[in-house]
């Protein structure tokens, strides 16, 4: 058989243009395709809810390819291994109490998992701001190609829409920003504002970043590290169970909304 380019470009073009179109409505979408992101749309997808991911950059996984200064290795605690388990993620106890995975390993687990489960996922989309109607709720998301913000061009961009939103975009909760510089300090916060994380502490990180994984706006829920972001959490660095623990419970808690 002789290849066409031609029909090669309409091939690509077409079902991408289908795939977005598809997803322009949504049960929840998430900004950041990071570990916690990956997590939450896996549990949310196995339920049967419609779910997109966007991820600015070309690669899903944050900052979890390169483990901890490019030993590309990440650490976990016990509670997370069932989450490792049922994505098919290998694992060693290193200590105890301490389980070690190849981060390459675990990020394509977990994006293959969310993918197979029914969750759509687009890179290089990044989230330019949020839509919003009846007082203020948030009700989707604004959306434009990286490329574009990153030369700088004057291009519009598309919206779709989402009865909820998880802010999942990690150190910056970009979310969280777009809201309080263009809706005000309203987010569910003792001040209304990002309380910015704190320096690194692993064991209250861990901790905390599930705690905060809650609803931060209406219709806004936050995950990952920009959950410690918005409530002034502690980093915890290359220990990556608190982020699939918030993943896991972000979804919990839309599955409840969403029934």
């Amino acid at each position: 058989m002789k290849l066409d380019d031609i029909v090669i470009s309409q091939a690509i073009v077409e079902s991408f243009t289908k795939d977005l179109v598809d997803y322009l409505e949504v049960d929840v979408a998430i900004a950041g395709g990071g570990p916690a992101g990956m997590t939450a749309g896996y549990y949310l997808a196995k339920q049967g809810k419609k779910v997109v991911i966007f991820e600015r950059k070309l690669s899903v996984g944050g900052g979890m390819w390169g483990g901890g200064m490019m030993y590309n290795k990440c650490v976990f605690q016990k509670a997370s291994l069932p989450i490792l388990d049922e994505v098919g993620v290998r694992y060693k106890e290193y200590r105890e109490g301490y389980f070690i995975a190849d981060s390459l390993e675990t990020v394509s687990g977990l994006c293959f998992a969310a993918i197979k489960a029914g969750a759509k996922i687009f890179n290089l989309i990044s989230v330019e701001d949020v839509m919003i109607r009846d007082e203020e709720k948030v009700t989707g998301l604004v959306l434009n190609w990286s490329a574009v913000g990153i030369a700088g061009l004057h291009v519009d961009p598309l919206t779709i829409r989402s009865k909820y939103v998880v802010d999942a975009s990690g150190h910056a909760a970009e979310v969280a920003q777009i809201i309080t510089r263009k809706i005000g300090k309203k987010l569910f916060t003792d001040t209304g504002e990002i309380l910015e994380e704190k320096p690194m502490w692993a064991e209250v990180g861990e901790e905390t970043i599930v705690k905060n994984t809650t609803e931060i706006y209406l219709n806004v829920y936050v995950a990952g590290m920009a959950s410690n972001t918005v409530f002034g959490g502690p980093r915890m660095g290359p220990i990556f169970g608190g982020m699939l623990l918030s993943g896991r419970k972000v979804a919990e808690l839309l599955l409840e909304r969403l029934r």
